[in-house]
């Protein structure tokens, strides 16, 4: 019980701050380049979820974030974590890339859909809740969650608990979901990306 009411305790302490305190440093938000082509595994995970995959209009700039906006990040980050257990897409289902909600077990993009689609339903707008494509320290790729806010842009990620600003993380950002298709990406101007697999345009 001590520890839930720690844990309790610095979620609002990191809230307040968050919510109250100066403005996140720059730069809180990232830069977004020109169009690039999707993931393999999107390209096909969009041919099974075509109404996931659509305009979703104008860009309206980042959410406002509110304490229970927050809240709602840090509860559904966790929870997903806690409740998948990681497995690669070959342990899984035979082939090295496939994209689906998880049910128990799952590969890191697949943490990434189940955040996104729970979010969406607790009122999130599809425009902030952006797939990423990102490289490890080490060179491997790996797919968090974006989350666009006006304290910045907020990465939920299947390999730690703490929501992270993005810029706080070890990563290299390729790049992400457009904010007006989720059908359709966009290049990230990290300044070391470097090329990952995605569907060709010929």
């Amino acid at each position: 019980m001590r520890r839930i009411i720690i844990k309790a305790i610095a979620a609002a302490a990191l809230i307040t701050g968050i919510l109250t305190g100066p403005a996140v440093a720059s730069p809180a938000n990232m830069t977004v380049g020109g169009a690039t082509n999707p993931p393999i595994g999107h390209y096909e995970f969009c041919k099974s979820y075509q109404s996931e995959c659509r305009s979703v209009g104008p860009d309206h700039g980042p959410a406002v974030l509110t304490r229970n906006g927050w809240q709602k990040i840090l509860e559904v980050n966790y929870e997903v974590n806690q409740a998948v257990t990681p497995m690669t897409d070959m342990e899984i289902h035979g082939v090295e890339e496939e994209w689906s909600y998880p049910d128990t077990v799952g590969d890191c993009e697949d943490y990434v859909l189940l955040k996104r689609r729970k979010l969406i339903e607790s009122g999130f707008s599809p425009a902030d809740l952006l797939i990423t494509v990102v490289l490890q320290p080490n060179g491997d790729g790996h797919a968090v969650l974006t989350v666009r806010t006006d304290r910045g842009d907020f990465i939920l990620d299947n390999m730690r608990s703490k929501v992270l600003l993005w810029s706080d993380t070890e990563y290299t950002y390729l790049k992400r979901q457009s904010s007006e298709n989720a059908g359709r990406w966009v290049k990230l101007q990290d300044g070391r990306a470097v090329a990952v697999g995605s569907v060709s345009s010929k």
